[in-house]
């Protein structure tokens, strides 16, 4: 197949995966502020969109950290190929799409690397990944990001509430909610300063990889144009399913914890994009939202919920790899075999959409439906979470 050919297959599909990760990432910046009442669920989506193609032009540090850092290309590394990428793909839009079904905030960032990863190791062996950056700009922060924008939003909380005595101070629980306002703002500017980027240096990659671009390339404007609209559109439809466990079901959100929690957020995020780590924003604001539930006096954390979260951060890079090494073995043999790939992944985010829409969760009612207590007990499946949900 003519190479031209393949490398517009990867740029539509990879703003395919961008669009995913907008709507499955919705949650990350507004979830907290939707539970509370602080913004409507339209107008959070209308803003986190507008910042989020904001975000993806203000560094271009993550992008460069993923085209010429943990795949490596050109004459200092192993070349991979523009099929090896479309592979990848797949893995990691699928994924995205399993988890967004389940209402699982699972990572989008680590969804792309696993898929990538996979079909890199299966398309030209275990030396086309650099496994020293993939360690130090993925794996630590990965563990890391969590827990410092937990601990954070634990104080924060903890603080917030101790000096307005409980939120009993009048006027405590509005101004809170007009904070919520800039708060969730600051973490839809940061997302995209994180998350779009992704998908540029992956279309870089390609590009580099397809010989139409240098080794160290930087992204061009119109992928950095592209990837923003793409995140944008697909933070603008609202991934209502996820918003609901973020916002919901984790803990029971209120004003001062919100804020807490997209403030630390939002601080931790910007400054790994400023650093160029491909930072999960997923696990992020996750382990922010447990944070202010453990600052908050006789606040519940619902830790059955939160061990499934868990679980799907563990699984989601290896079960992406899967998924992109075997899609780069069925790819690579034949144009038939590209061509199946396609329609088999085509097929089945079909099918998972179609299953989505037997009970819709939309914007009117994201709110309902909290866990009941023996969701703390963790006596629910992972399925359960899922149920009843749409985005």
């Amino acid at each position: 197949m003519d190479i031209i050919v393949t490398v517009v297959a990867v740029i539509v599909v990879a703003l395919v995966f961008d669009f995913t990760n907008g709507f499955h990432d919705t949650a990350n910046a507004m979830a907290t502020s939707v539970a509370t009442g602080a913004l409507r669920p339209r107008t959070a989506v209308l803003i986190s969109a507008v910042l989020n193609l904001v975000g993806a032009f203000l560094s271009t540090a993550v992008a460069q950290t993923i085209s010429g850092g943990v795949i490596k290309e050109g004459s200092s590394g192993v070349d991979i190929t523009p099929t090896m990428i479309f592979a990848g793909l797949v893995g990691a839009v699928l994924w995205n799409l399993v988890t967004w079904y389940f209402g699982l905030p699972s990572s989008s960032t680590h969804a792309l690397f696993g898929g990538l990863i996979g079909a890199a190791v299966i398309g030209a062996g275990f030396g086309a990944v650099d496994w020293g950056v993939l360690l130090s700009k993925v794996i630590v922060p990965a563990l890391l990001s969590p827990l410092v924008a937990g601990g954070v939003a634990l104080v924060a909380t903890f603080a917030a509430y101790r000096i307005t005595r409980n939120a009993r101070v009048h006027g405590a629980e509005t101004g809170f909610r007009h904070g919520q306002t800039v708060s969730a703002s600051l973490v839809s500017l940061a997302h995209g300063t994180n998350d779009a980027q992704k998908t540029m240096g992956v279309i870089t990659l390609t590009l580099i990889a397809a010989g139409y671009l240098g080794s160290g390339s930087a992204p061009p404007l119109w992928v950095i144009v592209s990837c923003g609209l793409a995140i944008a559109l697909g933070t603008y439809l609202g991934g209502w399913r996820i918003m609901r466990t973020v916002g919901k079901r984790i803990t029971d959100v209120k004003a001062p914890q919100g804020f807490a929690a997209e403030t630390s957020s939002a601080a931790t995020i910007l400054v790994s994009s400023h650093l160029g780590f491909a930072l999960s924003t997923t696990q992020v604001t996750s382990g922010a939202v447990v944070g202010s539930g453990l600052g908050r006096k006789l606040a519940s954390v619902r830790w059955g919920v939160v061990g499934r979260i868990a679980t799907a951060w563990v699984v989601t890079l290896p079960a992406a790899a899967l998924v992109g090494g075997l899609a780069a073995w069925i790819a690579s043999a034949s144009i038939a075999g590209l061509i199946g790939v396609a329609v088999v992944g085509l097929i089945a985010g079909l099918g998972l959409y179609a299953l989505s829409r037997r009970n819709p969760v939309t914007r009117h009612n994201v709110n309902e439906g909290g866990d009941t207590g023996r969701d703390a007990a963790g006596a629910r499946s992972t399925a359960s979470v899922g149920a009843g949900q749409e985005g």
